[in-house]
């Protein structure tokens, strides 16, 4: 049975992504920043029939939770196929470029940028046993350079200074990251799982957790053929899935 690590994982796109992979037989392990919250995300999968689920206390801002989460999971199995870095903040709002303190800027990139360092680091001696591991950094279209910069994009005018700047550091993260494991199996790719209605944006998006669970969970599943050093929004381009950096 493939094994899979997905952080944030006890609510929102992070659960449904997990529902997803349970029902492709897969091992999930749900991380969550609250042990509590985790293992009643893991009740829910349970009563739905979902029993390959554990929970794991993982906050990824937290190199010591960090740690024992890996050696938790790595004292149950020898090897981890995929890993969906997921959990995230926004921040909150406004994110003014000339307004925006510091403190929100640390705050965003703790979770967003250096989280996903840490967790990545962490597994990835776990990762490189298995035969074909996926990491999947969940991402943003709207940190695209070119979109942003684009007049005639329909979200152009959306700008906020703090967020969409995390997501653009994560992508070059995910090209860094795809580059150094070039000449191994790893697909390594940016996903975004698009404009989904969820408490992130107070149910301001327009798709659906499912839809948002299905594309994550696709690129957690790629085999040898799959795309690698990919940033994919399947909204923005549903032909395929590739979007400007």
């Amino acid at each position: 049975m493939k094994k899979i690590l997905i952080t944030g994982a006890n609510k929102s796109i992070g659960f449904e992504t997990a529902r997803q992979l349970l029902k492709e037989g897969y091992f999930v392990y749900i991380g969550s920043r609250s042990l509590e919250n985790g293992i009643a995300a893991v009740e829910r999968l349970k009563a739905e029939g979902l029993e390959n689920a554990e929970a794991v206390q993982l906050d990824v801002t937290d190199a010591q939770s960090v740690k024992e989460a890996r050696n938790q999971i790595g004292s149950k199995t020898d090897s981890l196929d995929a890993l969906i870095n997921n959990a995230g903040i926004n921040g909150g709002w406004p994110q003014s470029a000339l307004q925006a303190g510091i403190d929100q800027f640390q705050d965003v990139f703790e979770t967003n940028l250096y989280g996903v360092v840490r967790v990545t680091q962490a597994f990835i001696d776990l990762l490189k046993k298995s035969s074909q591991p996926c990491i999947v950094n969940v991402s943003s279209s709207g940190c695209s350079l070119t979109l942003h910069s684009d007049p005639s994009w329909k979200y152009y005018t959306h700008k906020a200074a703090v967020y969409p700047a995390s997501k653009a550091a994560l992508n070059m993260y995910t090209i860094d990251l795809a580059y150094e494991l070039r000449e191994t199996n790893f697909k390594v790719n940016a996903v975004c799982p698009g404009f989904v209605a969820t408490d992130f944006n107070n149910y301001r998006g327009t798709g659906t957790v499912q839809q948002a669970g299905t594309r994550i969970a696709k690129y957690a599943m790629l085999d040898a053929g799959g795309p690698t050093g990919k940033f994919i929004s399947e909204e923005y381009n549903p032909e395929t899935g590739e979007t400007p950096w």
